[in-house]
């Protein structure tokens, strides 16, 4: 199957569409392939299959390599202890004449003089085969000795014999040959039981790789009768060691042929005759990662498929919301504006009777804290000696500084309480509506909260001052220059408590405290009105960039919807398809069922485990309709199995359709008994007909809660189980709401009759009130007046009750009156 669309960088294509659009990076590198499964799924297709001969001794694997290749091409007798033994690497490939080399592995051919050289040889001579004692080139003792025959069974493997264990251990040959091939391993045994060392190479290789081993006994020359041959395998101390070590299974039958489960299981054969179980071994072990490599792959398709399907979620709700959040926005503003303005005219005879308030309870309190404070940067004579006028006008401000810095904080707390009052009540949610705006905006400094929080803070910014009323200016003017005007006529005064309370009564009584609440009330509006102004240019601002996002968001919602998506759902199809058909093979048409608007359904006895099924048997005449049979499986294979949905169980791609003429795609689904239209043809029940109507209900409302709209329900898509329970089926025009168009689909002959004429069925006299009206409202032209499916199914089900038990009645006493 060819690899997904889009790399891992945002440049053209899909991964690179989508990252326009705000995309995490985390998210992102997801729609590229992992690098696991990346290097995993390219060693499958680059790695042939090699058989690997592992053995008890170096004589055993001669003599297992001779019965595969069928010649005496290794000595079996010649070579010495499996101590002393030398044997080298052995690779036997394919090639058209009979040739012996020495070669490094994977790398070059060495110049060196072999026996074989000369002379013919049907045997490889054993000179060749073993290292030489006396070597001392390190690349002659790594070297591997490379045979090329012409033979069948080297066109279509390699076949690779290990070297001793005292040359290389078994775990580096092994390891160095997963790298390159898809080794399929074979164990020549000769022995009865297993040494102690042999043990633990076979535990080295169960730890360190999980490959299933194909154990083979090579028989002796004398003739043993079949009969007890089979007694004793059953009970060798071979077997049970090998069940000891993991290998075997004592479920599975040891010698005979392999077991048809999905993960390939290690085999003990102890008969020459049961060497051909090796084509199956082999067959199993292959496919297993054919079917793993196409699980990864698909694994891969579908994640990436999800991406881009929950990324069409997001792109369409932010098309929708993100309109309606700035006017939300533009809405409480003005209503919190609307209402702090309302707050500054209501407070201000508040805050004058507050302010009178304050200063009367607060006036003892006032003038001691005056009499008792001390100056700063003033210089008061200890000995109660007369100051000069700057000296006096300093200590003025200072004790007018202290009476309106008490009023200030109770003015304050009256406004912001008001305030804070209003924060709680809506404000919470426009700061966050704004903050989400902002964000999808990318502004690193958020002008329009900003503003925000400045109409909120406006009350917090509100001061008394000696000027906030003209009277109170000119009063203290005028005391200021009486006291100017008596310093020249008499001596100045000294500053003591007496003086400092005099000061501070006269400044408390020259306070206006209307002046000063509709100063502070003023300074409160005029902050208002500019932060207000503000943020509304600033919104306008921000609504101008939405307005370029989201006009770029829906080229590329649009760029999902009808291409990304559609392209993954398909590479997913094929992927799903190619691990089924290696799983359970081609399914065999039945009878043909029924036809549909782009399909045939046929019956199927078995596949995959499942019987009886149904075959639906599709030909998509252009690429729309590709798309839309790749999304429909890729919605049916998500979903959870549910009693109201019809299973779906595979599919599988027949590129032989109709003898090579067309591709078809094979979907095997639960077999049920009719459908919905035969039904009613041949007659159904009231009872019968409403629970029917309740389980398509209870259907609809789960892939509603799945995010998937049917789009298609008709007489034909609900199938019937022999009793009469309804399921659902033909997910063709099913979607999630993110992937719709909005236009108008269905089968013509089944759609609503508004979609065409707004007409409504005749009401005919049997019908009954309360079912009529559910019908009318779920009928209603508009779409926002229907009634939720939350609410027809109770509604169904009061029906239910009523007129079958009312029908239930009446024939009992039907019956009771006849006795």
């Amino acid at each position: 199957p060819p690899p997904p669309p889009g790399g891992g960088g945002a440049g053209p294509g899909p991964a690179g569409d989508v990252a326009e659009t705000g995309l995490q990076a985390g998210q992102l590198s997801c729609i590229s392939f992992p690098p696991k499964e990346e290097e995993y799924l390219q060693q499958i297709v680059d790695c042939l299959p090699c058989i690997l001969i592992l053995g008890q001794d170096c004589n055993v694997k001669c003599q297992l390599l001779n019965l595969l290749l069928g010649v005496q091409v290794l000595p079996t007798t010649k070579l010495g202890s499996e101590e002393s033994c030398k044997l080298r690497r052995l690779r036997f490939t394919y090639g058209t004449q009979t040739r012996v080399t020495l070669a490094l592995p994977g790398q070059y051919e060495l110049v060196h003089t072999l026996t074989a050289h000369q002379g013919n040889w049907e045997t490889i001579p054993e000179e060749d085969l073993e290292v030489q004692e006396d070597s001392e080139d390190a690349a002659h003792v790594l070297a591997e000795l490379e045979v090329t025959m012409h033979h069948a069974l080297l066109q279509e493997v390699d076949i690779v014999v290990a070297p001793c264990q005292g040359l290389r251990p078994t775990v580096d040959v092994l390891g160095d040959l997963v790298n390159d091939f898809l080794p399929v391993i074979m164990y020549a045994l000769h022995k009865d039981e297993l040494s102690e060392r042999e043990e633990q190479q076979l535990q080295e290789i169960r730890k360190y790789f999980s490959f299933p081993v194909f154990f083979f006994k090579v028989p002796k020359l004398e003739i043993i009768d079949s009969s007890i041959r089979r007694m004793e395998s059953e009970r060798s101390p071979l077997y049970r060691q090998l069940i000891d070590l993991g290998y075997l299974s004592s479920s599975h039958w040891n010698c005979g042929a392999p077991s048809q489960d999905t993960k390939p299981q290690s085999m003990l054969v102890e008969h020459s005759e049961k060497l051909r179980h090796l084509s199956t071994f082999s067959h199993q072990l292959l496919q297993t990662r054919l079917v793993e490599a196409a699980k990864a792959l698909n694994s891969v398709h579908c994640h990436c498929l999800d991406i881009f399907i929950n990324q069409a979620f997001d792109m369409q709700r932010d098309l929708q919301i993100t309109p309606k959040r700035l006017e939300y926005t533009r809405k409480k503003e003005n209503e919190l504006f609307e209402s702090l303005m309302n707050i500054a005219n209501r407070k201000q005879e508040e805050m004058k009777d507050m302010i009178v308030e304050t200063l009367n309870s607060m006036k003892e309190e006032l003038l001691d804290d005056a009499a008792n404070m001390e100056f700063k940067d003033v210089i008061v004579p200890e000995n109660g000696e007369p100051v000069g006028t700057r000296e006096i006008k300093c200590c003025i401000r200072q004790i007018q500084e202290l009476i309106i810095s008490r009023l200030n904080q109770a003015v304050a707390n009256k406004l912001i309480s008001s305030v804070d009052y209003l924060r709680e009540s809506f404000v919470g949610t426009l700061e966050r509506c704004l903050q989400s705006l902002e964000k999808s905006q990318d502004v690193s400094i958020h002008i329009t909260s900003n503003y925000l929080k400045q109409i909120l803070n406006a009350a917090y910014h509100v001061e008394v001052t000696f000027h906030s009323g003209s009277s109170v200016t000119r009063m203290l003017w005028e005391q200021i220059k009486q006291i100017i005007q008596r310093i020249t006529w008499v001596s100045p005064p000294a500053i003591t408590l007496e003086w400092k309370r005099k000061v501070a009564q006269e400044a408390i009584e020259s306070l206006s405290a209307s002046k000063l609440a509709k100063s502070i009330c003023s300074q409160f509006r005029t902050r208002l009105n500019s932060s207000h102004e503000a943020f509304a240019a600033s919104l306008r601002q921000l609504e101008a960039g939405h307005s370029g996002r989201l006009e770029k968001t829906e080229d590329l919602w649009l760029k999902v919807r009808k291409d990304h998506a559609p392209r993954l759902a398909r590479l997913s199809l094929e992927s799903r398809s190619l691990q089924d058909v290696l799983l359970h093979r081609k399914p065999k048409l039945g009878q043909e069922l029924g036809r549909g608007q782009y399909g045939v359904v046929y019956l199927c006895d078995n596949w995959g485990g499942h019987f009886p099924c149904a075959l639906k048997s599709v030909v998509p005449p252009d690429e729309k309709h590709w798309n839309d049979l790749a999304l429909e499986f890729h919605y049916m294979r998500s979903l959870p199995k549910h009693e109201r949905l019809v299973d779906l169980h595979g599919s599988v791609i027949d590129y032989n359709y109709g003898g090579g003429s067309s591709i078809a795609v094979l979907l095997i689904m639960e077999r049920l008994h009719r459908d919905l239209y035969t039904g009613l043809k041949a007659g159904l029940a009231l009872e019968t007909r409403l629970q029917i109507a309740l389980d398509v209900v209870e259907g609809i409302r789960f892939l509603h809660g799945q995010g998937l709209v049917h789009r298609d329900i008709k007489l034909k898509n609900v199938l019937l189980d022999k009793q009469n329970r309804a399921k659902i089926t033909d997910l063709g025009f099913c979607k999630p709401e993110a992937m719709m168009s909005g236009s108008i689909v269905g089968t013509p002959i089944h759609m609503a009759p508004e979609l065409f004429t707004g007409a409504r069925p005749e009401r005919l006299p049997v019908f009954d009130e309360e079912c009529w009206q559910l019908m009318e409202a779920c009928w209603d032209g508009d779409p926002s007046k229907r009634p939720l499916l939350g609410i027809v199914q109770p509604m169904l089900r009061g029906i239910m009750d009523r007129l079958c038990k009312s029908n239930s009645e009446r024939l009992n006493r039907g019956l009771d009156d006849s006795t």
